[in-house]
């Protein structure tokens, strides 16, 4: 068969055409174009299918953006699974079995984490603690200040921020639980609000919105931790993330960052708004609300830095850590903290260059 040239020069441009759109089908991944505007994210092999963040019920950032739906809509084409736990020290054990890829702990836990090894690193300080938590007691219980703790019962979540508030407190004031009598009884958060209502113990030193919910159970609080932190005694809590995640999607790890950034300043901006929105998971009325979520010092992305320090140059963080796990160890909570080095290793402090 014989073409005329002008077939041949048709067949050229279609099998160039072919040819191109082969190529730019297969060096082009999919996107999507995120609902809020943002520039559209990739769906390629680069990301993960899934997402699994465990977090805690605390009036912080993390727990705006879940109620906001932030990194649902960064993510739309990610499953984005939300996996709630009561503690840190609960945390560390997803952590350790590989069953989350993000993690909220407290200073305590986290410091307990690093020198054991957990596969983790710190990648974001969501707040300083203050105010909300407390030791609440009971109003007829007698008690007026730490050293009437003598004989009675007390709770808090042991290897927690709390635990370590309490345990700081008492040692400030050179009271030995043991040998003056204080009985320190382990408990998670809804145990010790139902321990509480049985008047089984004394009193709890314990974290929002528990707190509240046993100050309008005719509590009183005796102690704060931002008192204690004005002697030294400094407690926060920061976000944690599998290193194997964070080596293989780094880009993901900064796009949660941008996300909580977000909801810190949505609340800065609009903290009634924020407060209505977090009552129902927490709780509390939305004033009560807003008052939890003013008793922390909220920090956006811009703060991380003085925190996080530098490898040759530890920052707060890793300081505030090593003090911590001093103490631990001191506590026999862990065999030995590791040097301050290890501490700041441990922290991804090349996402605040």
């Amino acid at each position: 068969m014989v073409f005329k040239k002008s077939e041949i020069n048709a067949i050229l441009i279609i099998l160039l055409l072919l040819i191109f759109s082969v190529i730019t089908g297969c060096s082009s991944p999919k996107t999507s174009t995120a609902k809020n505007g943002e520039p559209p994210v990739s769906s390629s092999s680069s990301a993960p299918k899934e997402i699994r963040l465990g977090y805690q019920v605390s009036p912080n950032g993390e727990f705006l953006a879940k109620a906001l739906g932030l990194l649902e809509k960064k993510y739309p084409n990610i499953k984005i699974n939300w996996i709630k736990f009561d503690s840190g020290r609960d945390v560390n054990n997803a952590m350790a079995s590989g069953s989350i890829d993000f993690g909220l702990v407290g200073t305590p836990p986290g410091s307990i984490g690093i020198a054991n090894k957990l596969p983790y690193k710190v990648y974001y300080l969501h707040d300083m603690i203050g105010e909300s938590e407390a030791l609440v007691v009971k109003k007829d219980s007698g008690i007026q200040s730490l050293k009437d703790l003598k004989g009675k019962k007390i709770a808090t979540t042991f290897s927690s921020t709390s635990h370590f508030s309490l345990l700081g407190a008492l040692k400030a004031e050179k009271i030995n639980p043991e040998k003056d009598g204080i009985t320190l009884l382990d408990m998670q958060p809804p145990d010790i609000y139902a321990a509480w209502k049985r008047d089984d113990i004394d009193g709890a030193y314990i974290w929002q919105p528990t707190q509240t919910k046993l100050i309008n159970e005719g509590g009183r609080v005796i102690v704060t931790s931002k008192d204690l932190s004005k002697k030294g005694i400094v407690t926060g809590e920061f976000g944690i993330v599998n290193k194997e995640f964070a080596r293989k999607y780094p880009e993901i790890v900064k796009g949660y960052i941008s996300v909580l950034d977000k909801a810190v300043h949505y609340y800065r901006n609009k903290p009634k708004e924020a407060a209505q929105l977090l009552s129902k998971e927490l709780g509390l009325s939305p004033e009560e609300s807003l008052k939890t979520m003013k008793q922390i010092i909220w920090l956006d992305a811009s703060q991380q830095k003085d925190f996080f320090g530098e490898p040759e140059k530890p920052g707060k963080l890793a300081k505030i850590l090593k003090d911590t796990g001093d103490f631990m160890a001191q506590q026999k909570n862990i065999s030995s903290s590791p040097d301050l080095a290890t501490y700041q290793q441990a922290l991804l402090s090349d996402l605040y260059k």
